[in-house]
């Protein structure tokens, strides 16, 4: 079944109508008719099989025939990006979107080559992707996408399971963690292009993150954030299922 994206306040009453870009969607590229039946997310875990009522020409009005409330995973997965040049981001913000992140912090460091402030409208598009990616694979979920700070700033929200991508010389396999924890919240930390730099490394360390190694390959900043993710997420769901392993 098609699925669109309507924010929860659009989705309280017995109808949603939805925004025009998705109506324009709906309506012009897939020219769904009237009757017909679809998916609303609304990023907050609800989800909503509508019935097509109304078809205008900015404006697309559903009938909600059931709504459905999912619940969260059973942990909360924050990736720290350092943004990588051109359009790498917007990959890395899909694929995230798609391995469950709950949150996404893109970070400035000193090797970041990028012209980003904390006004730009990057935030919003890749607000966009990340809405494009939850109606691609059904997650109702969607993430929250910090405004860019800079790495110095973010080094004071080093949780308690906080993992690094590194080359750093200490690094241990992920799953070595996860055998001697549980976490709810777990932290995902990858540089830029060139990786972060030795002091970066260093601080983060000594804040209490845990350098992790994906490898004897040197891989992309974009692959090294996707591979940490599904790691990370395979390792404890595979610790819920199995909780004296």
């Amino acid at each position: 079944m098609r699925r669109f994206f309507a924010e929860r306040e659009r989705c309280r009453g017995q109808t949603i109508e939805l925004d025009e870009a998705e109506s324009q969607h709906l309506a012009q590229v897939l020219r769904t008719q009237t009757g017909e039946r679809v998916t609303v997310l609304d990023g907050a875990g609800g989800i909503f099989e509508c019935a097509v009522e109304k078809i205008a020409k900015r404006h697309v009005t559903l009938t909600i025939l059931d709504r459905q409330r999912a619940a969260p995973l059973p942990y909360d997965l924050t990736l720290f990006q350092a943004i990588p040049k051109g359009k790498i981001m917007d990959g890395i913000v899909q694929k995230a979107t798609e391995l469950g992140a709950r949150r996404i912090v893109p970070l400035l460091t000193e090797r970041t080559i990028v012209d980003i402030d904390a006004d730009s409208a990057k935030v919003d598009k890749w607000r966009d992707v990340a809405i494009e990616s939850i109606k691609q694979c059904g997650s109702p979920w969607l993430p929250k996408i910090d405004r860019p700070i800079k790495f110095n700033e973010a080094l004071k929200q080093v949780g308690s399971f906080a993992l690094v991508a590194s080359l750093h010389a200490g690094a241990k396999e992920i799953d070595q963690f996860f055998k001697v924890q549980r976490p709810s919240e777990i932290q995902i930390w990858v540089g830029p292009e060139g990786d972060f730099t030795p002091a970066e490394v260093d601080a983060l360390v000594s804040a209490g993150a845990h350098p992790i190694t994906l490898g004897p390959l040197v891989l992309r900043c974009d692959t090294a954030a996707v591979c940490s993710l599904a790691l990370a997420a395979h390792w404890r769901r595979r610790s819920l299922r199995n909780p004296e392993a």
